[in-house]
């Protein structure tokens, strides 16, 4: 098990019977190279004893938020700092609430909130806890938030019972570790532009001409190229979505300004995602006096500069990423404009449906490369859209160094 080597593992032990479970987790780890340092609940420590875990990891054990003078360098911010990735195997019931609602009343619940490095989750409970709807929400929002959850096995329980809930097979733990590792650095040294929102057209001082994007899909995409490893410069048009501080952020208003935005750091960039829902007219003229309401309002539009169309014309060296978001004949359309503005690769969604898509947080997406490759995904959360894209973007990189 190479894949580990001189990483550095943060293991988050829960109180369930599973967590003996976890100590063969830590010491094929350390086998295989890594540095590992566990964090375990009060609860926990009522199942494995901490010196099991310090024994087999070489390193001081983490249990309370209060923890001594010796060990106080070592905090909830400050344990995850230098990590690759966070592990928490087992995932109590309870654990997965907190980190579900930003709960952090102990160290583990504390740390979770804190860490910005990728954290997977590896839920072990009775069936019933599983299976009750508060659980499955929890995940949902844990898979949002962007964690990847290791999902549990069928088999038979400490209580006693036969279902689901059983603690996934290590291989598979340390697979989606290993994995989730790996993408914490495939795009290291690719600096990437993602554009996102929806512009907004001015008619008057407070009117505007604009359209239901929320700028989701593409804050979703540059927190998932950081974490990646990527410089990224996120282009947004308004929005009320937080960003990472780590983030280079241009805040625009209209067509034009990104247009503007974009170009002035277009040479910059190795990759450009153009997932802004920009407006494709605007009134021909604006009001710099609040237009009085009238029983009819007549506007002229006229079109808006087609960034995405320039960009493909001087793109050069550069991966050109597109959306299309169209609401019949979702695959020829996108096709089209793959070809036609001369992009690497397109997403394509279909906008007619009302319970994914814009504004919303699950979507149904295809995805196109170059080559006409289609593959098509099933509904999931955006932030698990913007992983997928990153796949095939990583490839895509690989393909073009190889070709050069």
């Amino acid at each position: 098990m190479g894949t580990f080597k001189e990483k550095k593992v943060v293991l988050g032990v829960t109180g369930c019977i599973a967590a003996y479970k976890s100590a063969e987790i830590v010491r094929r780890l350390v086998k295989s190279g890594a540095d590992v340092k566990v964090i375990m609940t009060e609860s926990a420590t009522h199942f494995v004893a901490p010196l099991t875990f310090r024994a087999l990891s070489g390193n001081p054990v983490f249990i309370d938020l209060w923890q001594s003078e010796e060990q106080c360098k070592i905090s909830h911010i400050s344990l995850t700092g230098d990590a690759d990735a966070v592990l928490i195997a087992p995932a109590s019931a309870n654990i997965l609430a907190k980190a579900a609602s930003g709960i952090a009343d102990d160290l583990l619940a504390t740390t979770i909130l804190a860490c910005e490095k990728p954290i997977i989750f590896a839920p072990a409970m009775n069936s019933r806890m599983y299976l009750n709807p508060a659980t499955r929400k929890n995940l949902l929002i844990l898979k949002e938030y962007g964690h990847q959850v290791v999902e549990p096995e069928h088999g038979d329980l400490a209580c006693g019972e036969t279902g689901i809930g059983r603690l996934a097979n290590l291989d598979r733990i340390l697979s989606a570790l290993a994995d989730s590792i790996s993408k914490s650095f495939d795009l290291k040294g690719v600096k990437i532009l993602v554009t996102a929102g929806g512009t907004r057209e001015p008619i008057d001082p407070i009117r505007y001409i604009g359209n239901k994007s929320s700028g989701k899909m593409g804050y979703a995409l540059a927190e998932a190229a950081l974490g990646r490893g990527a410089d990224v410069i996120l282009i947004s048009a308004p929005s009320a979505l937080p960003v990472s501080g780590k983030l280079q952020l241009i805040s625009v208003g209209t067509c034009t300004e990104m247009q503007e935005a974009v170009l002035e750091k277009f040479e910059e960039a190795d990759v450009v995602i153009k997932a802004a829902a920009v407006s494709d007219f605007r009134p021909a003229s604006t009001s710099k006096e609040k237009i009085k309401k009238t029983d009819k309002l007549t506007l002229e539009l006229v079109g808006t500069p087609d960034i995405l169309a320039g960009l493909g014309k001087k793109k050069r060296e550069r991966i050109l990423v597109g959306f299309a978001a169209e609401s019949e004949n979702i695959i020829a359309n996108a096709k089209a404009k793959l070809k036609s503005k001369h992009l690497d690769m397109i997403v394509a969604n279909d906008i007619s449906r009302e319970d994914i898509g814009i504004g919303k947080e699950l979507n149904q997406v295809a995805i196109i490369d170059g080559s006409g490759t289609i593959e098509a995904l099933p509904v999931m959360s955006k932030k698990e859209i913007a992983e997928k894209i990153l796949d095939r973007l990583v490839a895509l990189i690989r393909k073009k160094q190889e070709s050069t």
